[in-house]
């Protein structure tokens, strides 16, 4: 789960979670301008507009991650967390979340603005599909990169076998020739041996 779009104007962040992209229900009620135990309720008293593709409940463990991969990503995350996610512990009335956060799909956001009917809703709508949109667009462009920087990998592993290849067969041109026997200068007369 790793923080994939950040916008700090506004905060939404879109994470990745379970191979979807998702949003926070936090991030989400703010952007759309509710309280989220509001925003919650809403979402919940109309449950059948929300199948298990558009908004999704987190495990312990989902949570525990994503608390911990958003402190380090974001300097100003600490401080916000404690705000969000402190502990699931009731601590105090009122204080700290009772439940695991709700994540919500491109598509659990949209459903999501429908139903609060607001001008800011359906403005903010508008900025979640955008943001979507544009992680899309980044994430096809990182993959048309990738998949060229492939071909040039397996170009340059078969430039690296053909010029192997050529430098072996251009070894022994490249060895100075053999020293051929001196033919001695002067007068040699066969003296033979008896």
């Amino acid at each position: 789960m790793v923080p994939v779009v950040t916008d700090p104007s506004i905060n939404l962040r879109v994470f990745a979670v379970r191979g979807q992209r998702v949003v926070l229900d936090t991030d989400l009620s703010t952007l759309y301008g509710a309280a989220t135990k509001i925003f919650n309720q809403t979402i919940r008293r109309n449950a059948d507009r929300f199948p298990a593709d558009f908004v999704f409940q987190l495990t312990r463990e989902e949570f525990a991650r994503l608390k911990s991969q958003t402190v380090l990503s974001n300097p100003e995350g600490l401080r916000r967390l404690r705000s969000q996610f402190v502990t699931l512990k009731a601590a105090g009335r009122g204080r700290h979340r009772k439940y695991l956060p709700l994540v919500f799909t491109k598509h659990g956001a949209i459903m999501a603005a429908m139903l609060l009917r607001s001008e800011r809703a359906v403005a903010m709508s508008v900025y979640v599909v955008r943001a979507f949109v544009r992680m899309r667009e980044e994430l096809t462009t990182s993959a048309v990169i990738l998949r060229r920087l492939a071909e040039i990998d397996k170009k340059l592993l078969i430039h690296d076998v053909v010029l192997r290849d050529i430098y072996e067969k251009l070894r022994p041109l490249l060895r100075p020739p053999p020293d051929r026997p001196r033919k001695q200068i002067g007068f040699h007369a066969g003296l033979r041996r008896l």
